[in-house]
């Protein structure tokens, strides 16, 4: 992958951890299309490639996002705004790669929404959220279900009904924030990094394990589970990441080798 600058989405790769961050900061990193069009390739082309092992998202300026680009929002094309936040609010759903989102200041709104499909989130003690759009007259129905898989359905409920602001410490008590943090992109950064230095194999069939149980009953979560830890355990990381363990040694994963010529 190459790493380099989009106008609305500033991304770098380093040792293994995709940096995405959202760089409208005149605008409060407000997601206009263009953004989110950027988010959703950044998010893809991240997710295809091996050198990713971890994904840190964050956003430049004086906040992490301030939700939908009102403006733009009542000139655009309304099916074709749905379709890019889509994309970008349901990257948690389809992504195999870890995400650990870094959040200061305000993430209002989709702000709430894109920081909610992060697996980990480090928030600064000065952040904000809040599921808003009802004061402007609309429903949360694209950022609603990675909010609800966050804090479930009643508190999600709570928060789009009211739409009001909270901060990090309740967002930790709902369990939309992991961690708080004086300083969330550091933080972030050594999460990312030890996550990055993980079995791809594992982790990849980790998230895919967490997909599909979503939706299944006990038996079937079992079976999933039983599949799952089979794969992984006939594998060669987990072979290479047991006898790492007992030499007492770093692992050497296999699935990170280059492959031989053919």
């Amino acid at each position: 992958m190459t790493t380099g600058f989009m106008t609305t989405v500033d991304t770098r790769l380093e040792n293994r951890v995709f940096h995405i961050a959202l760089n409208r900061p005149e605008k409060r990193n407000a997601l206009n299309m263009q953004m989110c069009q950027e988010l959703a390739d950044a998010f893809d082309n991240a997710e295809r490639d091996n050198a990713v092992g971890c994904i840190l998202l964050s956003g430049n300026g004086g906040g992490f996002c301030s939700g939908m680009d009102l403006a733009e929002a009542r000139e655009a094309d309304p099916l074709r705004v749905m379709e890019l936040q889509e994309k970008v609010f349901t990257v948690i759903n389809r992504t195999r790669t870890p995400i650990v989102a870094a959040v200061h200041g305000p993430a209002l709104a989709g702000g709430t929404g894109l920081a909610a499909n992060a697996h980990i989130l480090v928030a600064a003690p000065d952040a904000k959220f809040g599921m808003t759009e009802i004061r402007v007259g609309l429903w949360p129905v694209l950022v609603y279900r990675p909010v609800e898989l966050a804090v479930g359905e009643r508190r999600a409920t709570e928060l789009c009904l009211t739409g009001r602001l909270f901060g990090a410490e309740q967002a930790l008590e709902y369990g939309l924030v992991t961690e708080i943090h004086a300083n969330p992109l550091e933080r972030g950064l050594e999460i990312a990094s030890g996550i990055a230095a993980s079995s791809p194999v594992a982790l990849s069939a980790g998230l895919d394990y967490l997909h599909q149980i979503r939706t299944r009953n006990w038996e079937q979560v079992g079976r999933i589970g039983w599949h799952t830890r089979e794969a992984l355990t006939r594998g060669a990381d987990f072979e290479e990441g047991t006898r790492a363990f007992l030499e007492k040694r770093k692992p050497e994963w296999p699935s990170l080798r280059p492959k031989p010529a053919s």
